[in-house]
């Protein structure tokens, strides 16, 4: 009764937050609210015991995406503006809808869910259903999966994750003007 409750209650506020998203023209505001959305998904994660997917949502949605959003607000304006010529929606509107139906195309050969006979349902599943818990003491399948059977394949993603984060920020670090860093190079020679 108690995990029903918390997670209407996650839910509840999962909603709020995205209607305080959509409502908003403060970018700084927006980007705080996407990465407290993205805590409340990691939460909602650890409650489905998923907390692996916790655990990269924690780190990538409101960590890294939050610090590079804000990172290019500092870099551009922190109101979103009117376009001049108004919003023409068309273009956007067409490459969603390409995107999309290419993405429903793709999916209309593969199995069923669920279907038995599925490559995925014939080889590995089966074992990793029956000994995970034997073998790891993990009650999570896929958390068990990914920290276990896989935990070096883990490791890498999140190395090249936090890698690619570290590079983004050296990028958008270094981009100082000239007048800031002569200005900066006069204080030093004061001092």
């Amino acid at each position: 009764m108690i995990d029903v409750i918390i997670d209407v209650t996650v839910l509840a506020f999962l909603t709020i937050t995205a209607v305080a998203i959509v409502r908003m023209t403060n970018l700084f505001a927006i980007v705080m609210l996407f990465g407290i959305f993205s805590f409340l998904s990691a939460v909602m994660f650890i409650g489905m015991d998923a907390v692996d997917v916790a655990f990269t949502e924690a780190a990538v949605g409101a960590g890294i995406s939050t610090v590079l959003m804000l990172g290019t607000i500092a870099l551009t304006k922190d109101r979103k503006e009117k376009y001049p010529g108004g919003h023409r929606p068309w273009l956007p509107l067409a490459v969603v809808i390409v995107t999309g139906a290419t993405l429903v195309y793709g999916t209309l050969d593969i199995p069923a869910f669920g279907d038995l006979n599925a490559p995925s349902q014939k080889h590995v599943a089966p074992y990793y259903i029956e000994k995970s818990m034997e073998d790891t003491g993990v009650p999570n399948i896929v958390t068990a999966v990914l920290a276990s059977y896989r935990g070096f394949d883990t490791l890498g993603e999140v190395v090249v994750i936090f890698t690619a984060g570290i590079a983004v920020l050296l990028l958008i670090g270094g981009r100082r003007r000239k007048s800031d860093v002569a200005g900066q190079a006069g204080e030093d020679d004061d001092e």
